[in-house]
């Protein structure tokens, strides 16, 4: 028989990058809002071999900037579930297969999202803030990106001289920029070892090691900071190589944002800068992407969809090969071996991204 499940949210609690009231003046409440329809289609080989399959799904918290509508998923495995209530670190749908039947599932969302952006030329830091303790663990280090070491000591040569937070943001922000490179050659989003990259002086990489070299930096100063995984659903208004639509795969994408007092979570991304001086070949001085350096502080373009900000995930049911760095592709297990979740055309798996028709509508 065939089985299907489907969750709605109207939750009002803290999203991905909730601010404070006090930030308001911040957010751009006439912000037009846009739907997307994300879909995965995912045939695994069959196999006497048991099946299992994890799919991350966007975060369903709400937030001034993405609204999830919920999952829906279709297929007949032996056993589904679907993990993203806004209680979840990590969303996901799961499902196992015990025999060698056909195992195909589908398995949609639809998110609305709007772009991101916080002024900070305005920005007065307010008196006596402390943090709130649900920043806390994003101070901490995690397996790549210890705050110790030569983390510690390279973050504190960045900032030197930098007073507040902004200033030392800034500053990691700005390095990060000007010292790494984006690597074609690395595979996927890359594997986000901040130590790594220090200790050999190799600074190039994909989104999830340049992001994290600005997470781990930022943290080993106090700052509290963290990247958010997802990907990308529609072309950019900015640079043709900041864009994807329909057939998204490939187009995992992770970004990072930093907690300053009286704001709450500020977006950037310096990953972008680099990957449009390689792929739309301009220098680093070019006034374009000049500016576009200068927008990413504080930026994001929602042509993306957030799905968490976890790191060394160990997902419940656990993978066999237990945690993985971060949760941005499906992964699937047939007996106790992993399918490659960075080649889509042999896991088997495609994804697809579609904005919904009518939904460009300013909310007041």
């Amino acid at each position: 028989m065939k089985r299907r499940e489907f969750i709605k949210f109207t939750a009002a609690g803290c999203g991905l990058a909730a601010v404070s009231p006090k930030s308001a003046a911040y957010h751009d409440e006439m912000a037009t809002w846009r739907g997307y329809r994300l879909q995965y289609l995912i045939q695994l080989p069959e196999s006497k071999a048991p099946a299992q399959l994890w799919v991350p799904l966007p975060e369903p918290r709400d937030s001034h900037h993405q609204r999830s509508m919920g999952a829906l998923w279709t297929g007949r495995p032996d056993r589904a579930l679907l993990r993203n209530d806004t209680s979840d670190a990590v969303p996901f749908f799961y499902a196992e297969w015990s025999r060698g039947a056909p195992r195909a599932v589908v398995v949609s969302t639809i998110v609305k999202t709007t772009d991101r952006r916080v002024d900070l030329s305005r920005y007065t830091a307010p008196r006596n803030a402390g943090l709130p303790a649900e920043v806390a663990p994003y101070l901490r280090p995690t397996r790549l990106k210890p705050t110790d070491g030569i983390v510690r000591t390279t973050a504190l040569s960045i900032t030197k001289g930098a007073r507040t937070p902004l200033e030392k943001a800034r500053a990691i922000y700005d390095w990060v920029v000007d010292n790494t490179y984006r690597e074609p050659a690395v595979r996927g989003c890359g594997r986000g070892n901040a130590r790594f990259m220090l200790e050999t002086g190799n600074l190039g990489g994909k989104c999830a090691d340049l992001n994290a070299l600005f997470v781990a930096l930022a943290r080993a100063v106090g700052i509290p900071a963290r990247d958010v995984y997802g990907i990308r659903v529609d072309d950019s208004a900015q640079f043709r190589s900041l864009g994807q639509a329909g057939d998204v795969s490939a187009a995992q994408h992770c970004r990072a944002e930093f907690y300053l007092a009286g704001v709450g979570w500020v977006a950037l991304d310096p990953a972008d800068v680099r990957k449009v001086v390689l792929e739309e070949k301009l220098p680093l001085g070019d006034p374009g992407v000049a500016a576009l350096r200068d927008k990413l502080f504080g930026y994001w373009e929602m042509n993306w969809v957030a799905f968490n900000t976890a790191n060394d995930v160990a997902l419940n049911p656990r993978p066999a090969n237990g945690p993985m760095p971060f949760f941005i592709y499906p992964h699937a297990e047939l007996g106790k071996t992993p399918q490659d979740s960075l080649e889509p055309s042999t896991f088997v798996y495609r994804i697809e991204a579609a904005e919904l028709v009518g939904t460009g509508v300013k909310l007041s």
